[in-house]
């Protein structure tokens, strides 16, 4: 990590991380179907999703911004593919639900701000840590943010879009350490992707803390990220950023 520094600016990602969908995508997409009269199993269209995201996202990595498309056209195709991997092959019923989908969410409503997250941030910022987000958004995360009270608490938000690289290319941690005027050993990052957060910001010279759910850590994971920087809730991050300080100062 090289010399200490004090740890001045914290930068976040957003999604299973501060917010997380109210409903599974599966229920969303079945749910705008059956209003457009189309009848689909929820399960069924949550497994295409998956599907038709992994395969989108290999074949046009951010947005494919870099191949001609804008982030809407790359989700509108998202969904078209998951309902024609779930056996609904007419394109033009589709259309209106991806169109709706995609404006559903866009809206504050359709996520949730997790428990522990507004105090966490409060927290921080009362200790005087500057606070941004890096995220493999798009550009809806910045009203989505504001109409959830949190865009406050930040004092910029940079998405993979805007970026033009989505984590963990090292290129967006180096352009949110410019925006912020801060040098990697002092600022840290919090995220829940054990790759796109954890490593992608240990690999620019950043401290990283790894948010982890109920569910049992990856064995390798679990080696291989020390215990002080794995946190079970986002309340466990001040605790941790004391932590870190003090076993510096003991250096």
């Amino acid at each position: 990590m090289g010399r200490w520094l004090p740890i001045r600016l914290l930068t976040w990602d957003v999604k299973d991380t501060l917010l997380r969908l109210r409903h599974p995508v599966g229920e969303e997409y079945a749910a705008k179907a059956r209003a457009h009269g189309l009848e689909v199993e929820a399960a069924t269209l949550g497994q295409a999703f998956r599907q038709a995201y992994r395969t989108q996202s290999h074949s046009f990595p951010n947005y494919g911004l870099s191949q001609g498309l804008t982030s809407r056209r790359w989700w509108l195709d998202v969904v078209l593919q998951t309902f024609y991997l779930a056996g609904v092959r007419d394109a033009q019923a589709v259309a209106p639900i991806a169109d709706q989908l995609y404006e559903d969410f866009s809206k504050p409503c359709t996520w949730q701000v997790l428990e522990g997250a507004t105090a966490t941030l409060r927290g921080c910022r009362k200790r005087g840590l500057r606070l941004a987000v890096v995220s493999n958004f798009d550009r809806r995360l910045e009203d989505i943010l504001t109409g959830l009270g949190l865009r406050e608490h930040f004092d910029f938000v940079l998405t993979s879009e805007a970026a033009g690289w989505p984590k963990p290319d090292p290129r967006i941690f180096h352009e949110a350490l410019r925006l912020a005027q801060v040098e990697p050993a002092g600022a840290a990052h919090i995220g829940d992707s054990y790759l796109c957060d954890y490593k992608g910001a240990q690999g620019v010279g950043m401290h990283s803390f790894l948010v982890f759910g109920p569910e049992p850590l990856d064995s390798e994971v679990k080696c291989s990220v020390p215990q002080e920087r794995l946190l079970p809730s986002l309340s466990h991050l001040l605790p941790a950023l004391d932590r870190l300080e003090g076993s510096a100062l003991e250096l």
